[in-house]
């Protein structure tokens, strides 16, 4: 079992930048990959980025790629989501989510565990 907890969402002008967290419970989080998925108002929740355990190989959207960075911190059971150059399409309640190898990345069912959410608001 992987409880997961989010933080770190808030406003930012477009153009900013904010990080997001998520911090993880249960001994085995590092033997699981991690994501991070968005739902906007009156949309579907979408993929945003994965990070495998180990190596830390990761995925990204392609309306995220080269302005969201995801990485880990397994010692202190820790995700993260920085991200830059914010756009008004940005915003959203972020998710982060746990996935074991045989998950199937970027796909919502492929995630057995996931967090409350944290609101991400993007002005411009």
């Amino acid at each position: 079992q992987v409880r997961l907890v989010e933080s770190g969402g808030g406003l930012v002008q477009a153009g900013g930048s904010l990080r997001l967290s998520c911090a993880a419970s249960g001994r085995t989080f590092s033997t699981y990959a991690m994501g991070w998925f968005r739902q906007a108002p009156g949309k579907e929740r979408e993929f945003v980025a994965d990070i495998t355990y180990g190596v830390g190989n990761t995925l990204y959207a392609a309306s995220v790629k080269d302005r969201f960075i995801i990485s880990r911190d397994n010692a202190k059971n820790m995700v993260y989501l920085q991200m830059n150059s914010l756009k008004e399409e940005d915003t959203a309640v972020y998710y982060c989510a746990a996935r074991l190898s045989a998950g199937v990345v970027g796909m919502r069912h492929g995630y057995l565990y996931w967090g409350q959410g944290t609101q991400v608001t993007v002005s411009s």
